[in-house]
């Protein structure tokens, strides 16, 4: 992971985990409907504020990743909040296509537990 420059207001108030990192909880900005959890470091998130283009810190890789760089499956960025622990974001998107890297709408449909 990379140096930031995420504004300290803002650094200040997440809560991460071990790795740095903060769950984003990813959510179509005009149905509500969830569509993914991804992790953001500062980096991804002053990137993400910055571009509009939804930025994720990926565990698997160990590397940034613009939703949809390589897919076109992209996610345009309405707005991101911080919950009132500072412990999870919530990045709301115009979802361009699949959000899920199955190819599903969203990574919740592959089948309800209850």
């Amino acid at each position: 992971m990379s140096l930031t420059s995420l504004d300290p207001g803002i650094a200040a108030r997440l809560k991460r985990n071990p790795d740095g990192l903060v769950p984003a909880i990813v959510q179509q900005h005009d149905s509500g409907e969830v569509l993914m959890l991804a992790w953001m470091d500062d980096e991804a998130l002053h990137r993400t504020l910055t571009t509009g283009a939804a930025t994720y810190w990926s565990r698997s890789r160990g590397e940034y990743w613009v939703k949809g760089a390589t897919s076109g499956n992209t996610q345009r960025v309405v707005s991101v909040a911080l919950d009132c622990d500072g412990d999870t974001l919530l990045v709301r998107v115009d979802q361009h296509g699949a959000a899920c890297h199955t190819g599903d709408h969203t990574c919740f449909d592959a089948g309800r537990l209850l």
